[in-house]
């Protein structure tokens, strides 16, 4: 097999959400030095020396690929007032809070988190390699990337304490704003600087920002493939935040092919997510926490309003894209953990969203929170 194998784990069930399989009387054969796992089936079926440990466990046990959150925002914060909370508090207790909230988010199953924007998972993401923390691996956007006027842009704020290159704040979320193709491109070469994983773009407005929408759409075809091709030039990809109809199609043409929320898809955007084998991450469990317990948590009016105007919708056009084909992926889109929620560790709740909502069987579910989010998390 090549790898030095070190254990040979038996269970009394194996789940394969690749193939939509479960398989009775399982086997996970591993190489903890490398930390990955060699073969897996059933216990006749894969190779491992005979002298290696065989730990067996219980017979009701089941074993099961680690789960993915490709859409998600680590940030300490503690209230829906994401507007007033991060000015208020300092830096450092926001970082101590992130870290016992991947703690959670790790203890609830999930192996890898992509953060969809925000500076402490990427500040992070060295002490979880370092094994300094425990955490699930960290996949990092770190800054975002928002045209001017887009949703990104906090508009009731000075321009320069928007920026990241000019802010005198220091916050969990910062954004590049950038207009025009050449600034796009020096945006994308920036949040690459900065050790981004990846790039992620605002191709809509959005339901969190005050005065856009999310069917308008958000940087021109030009501004998109200069950020594209800069992610591209660095071996790296582009996550859209995208809701509008035509930003969805925006983005996908631009050579995006990770798309999330896609509130307003339409038949266009179905058919050429198809065409460009695109995944998308619907993130209903955030749109849904709002609708449910916004005015309590004090998010701002605005939030709570489109959350409830576009719930429906989401689901019926989620519900269309999947009929069609369309590849999904779980995202929670978790942003904030209020003590009586404790929404991070709750991540779970997309898996069950997709089933109950759109209509998917467990088994797809559990291969949108494994195989199709770790194309999101590549």
């Amino acid at each position: 097999m090549g790898q030095e194998v070190t254990k040979k784990v038996l269970c009394g069930r194996l789940i394969d959400p690749s193939s939509q399989k479960v398989i009775e009387d399982g086997c996970v054969v591993v190489d903890e030095t490398e930390g990955i796992i060699v073969d897996a089936g059933t216990r006749g079926s894969v190779e491992a020396p005979s002298d290696v440990e065989e730990p067996e466990l219980p017979s009701n046990a089941t074993i099961m690929p680690g789960l993915i959150d490709a859409h998600i925002h680590i940030t300490g914060l503690r209230s829906g007032d994401y507007i007033k909370e991060p000015l208020i508090t300092p830096y450092a207790t926001l970082v101590a809070r992130s870290i016992r909230d991947l703690e959670a988010v790790l203890d609830a199953g999930y192996t890898t988190i992509v953060d969809a924007g925000g500076l402490i998972s990427l500040e992070l993401k060295q002490a979880e390699k370092e094994g300094e923390i425990r955490s699930p691996r960290i996949v990092a956007a770190g800054y975002t990337v928002s045209q001017t006027f887009g949703h990104g842009d906090i508009h009731f704020l000075p321009v320069e304490y928007v920026d990241a290159r000019t802010t005198k704040l220091k916050t969990p979320f910062s954004a590049l704003l950038c207009d025009g193709p050449s600034e796009c491109r020096k945006a994308a070469r920036h949040a690459l600087r900065a050790g981004a994983d990846f790039i992620k773009v605002f191709t809509t407005g959005g339901v969190a920002s005050q005065l856009d929408r999310p069917e308008y759409p958000q940087f021109t075809m030009d501004e998109l493939k200069a950020i594209v091709e800069e992610a591209h030039r660095a071996h790296k990809f582009v996550h859209a935040h995208a809701e509008g109809a035509e930003g969805i199609v925006n983005a996908l043409e631009a050579g995006i092919t990770r798309i999330a929320h896609a509130i307003y898809i339409d038949e266009d955007g179905i058919n050429l997510a198809l065409e460009k084998n695109a995944v998308i991450i619907p993130t209903l469990t955030i749109v849904k926490l709002i609708i449910q317990h916004g005015r309590e948590l004090g998010m701002p009016d605005w939030a709570i309003e489109k959350a409830e105007e576009v719930y429906e919708t989401h689901v019926n056009n989620i519900r269309k894209a999947y009929k069609a084909g369309v590849k999904l992926a779980t995202g929670t889109d978790i942003f904030f953990s209020p003590p009586q929620l404790k929404l991070y560790g709750l991540n779970s709740l997309e898996i069950i969203n997709l089933i109950n909502d759109i209509g998917l069987t467990p088994l797809e579910a559990l291969k949108a929170a494994t195989t199709h989010a770790a194309y999101i998390a590549e």
